[in-house]
């Protein structure tokens, strides 16, 4: 059997495990994401109805464990669903729907030891891959920040760590002090204004983990993505409906969530810029997505957390900044590259943000402090 033949073969392997409703009579390859192998299937019921599903195939290349993260997003959204359901919502549409195997599972393992999992297909929605409008910013800092809400009360420490220290800022910077150290490609002389940049500014790496440490900042259950694409629009009102892209939903803090959303839709430029004078943070949009974040919030942070909003939006920008640089030093081993230097040019734009956010941040507080008493 050629390998096409193979590879359908599993997939039609893992279909026939889910209790879905109806026939397949289509599937296809759908979405852009990197990460999953993802497929739309499209059913007809006995009843001549049409009902969609998102399959998947897991990569556990990434997500060394499926089994522990398929059990947090699924207790994840059956918890999400029981607070939609109250608030007269449609759970169907406003969170993923994990469809079960035949046997009561949330995921199938198939001969090949793939893992496969399907989600209910959220119709008539669409997704914005970069922020076009500051009202799509807000909208996007809203459903995040309702996301927080909802899941405020959710014991957070009962979640799997399926990714170890995945914004923990202390523990990157020192996977970066060791790619420094190591140098393996003698890459570190091609990098030595940004490793500089980075080493002055190791002492602020813990200001958030000494702060979760004492007991100052609550631990929370954090999405860890918070990309605008990681949210799906209602294709006729343009309102966030949905968080999707589950999978590193974890133990964390809520100022992880709002600093990466920050860091990736707040700057003028970019992830990979090349002509740093066009990277900057707009504090417009800083301002847009503080706004939305706190009436998503709805009172459900502490002081604490929003006085500490701008640090947030600071360290996860840094924090990323490292994760690049480490990977540039290392030989780019996990990030995707498209040209020589690509992950150089990546930490190059984080550390400028980083920087301008180092002369606003007067502006950045200000912000944070006019918003929460107004």
């Amino acid at each position: 059997m050629n390998p096409e033949n193979t590879a359908c073969a599993k997939i039609d392997e893992a279909i026939a495990q889910f209790a879905i409703e109806g026939k397949v009579v289509e599937r296809r390859p759908y979405g852009n994401g990197h990460i999953n192998d993802t497929f739309l299937l499209v059913c007809e019921t006995p009843q001549g109805k049409r009902k969609q599903y998102i399959l998947q195939r897991m990569n556990h290349s990434i997500f060394k464990n499926p089994p522990l993260l398929m059990e947090n997003l699924t207790s994840v959204t059956e918890y999400l669903r029981k607070i939609i359901l109250s608030a007269g919502g449609d759970p169907e549409r406003e969170t993923l729907n994990v469809v079960r195997t035949k046997t009561g599972d949330c995921y199938y393992q198939d001969t090949g030891s793939n893992y496969w999992r399907i989600f209910l297909f959220i119709e008539q929605t669409i997704c914005l891959e970069k922020v076009e409008s500051a009202g799509d910013f807000y909208d996007s800092a809203v459903a995040f920040g309702n996301f927080q809400k909802m899941l405020s009360d959710y014991p957070a420490d009962t979640l799997h760590e399926t990714i170890p220290n995945f914004h923990n800022t202390p523990s990157r910077f020192r996977d970066f002090e060791r790619a420094v150290s190591e140098d393996k490609l003698g890459r570190a002389a091609m990098a030595q204004k940004e490793i500089a940049f980075a080493l002055e500014r190791k002492a602020q790496t813990t200001a958030l983990t000494d702060l979760l440490a004492a007991g100052d900042l609550p631990l929370r259950v954090t999405h860890n993505d918070t990309k605008l694409n990681n949210i799906l629009f209602d294709a006729e009102t343009k309102k966030a409906l949905c968080i999707i892209d589950l999978d590193t939903v974890m133990p964390g803090l809520s100022l992880y969530d709002f600093g990466d959303s920050i860091r990736f839709g707040a700057s003028t430029g970019a992830e990979d810029e090349q002509d740093l004078s066009k990277v900057e943070l707009d504090l417009s949009l800083f301002e847009a997505f503080t706004r939305g974040y706190l009436e998503g919030c709805d009172g459900s942070l502490t002081d604490k957390e929003i006085e500490m909003l701008p640090m947030g939006a600071k360290l996860m920008t840094f924090e990323c900044g490292l994760r690049f640089l480490a990977d540039f030093l290392e030989g780019d081993v996990y990030f995707k590259i498209h040209r020589e230097g690509h992950n150089l040019d990546r930490a190059r734009t984080q550390f400028k943000l980083v920087a301008d956010m180092e002369k606003k941040w007067d502006e950045m507080t200000g912000i944070v402090n006019k918003l929460t008493h107004c």
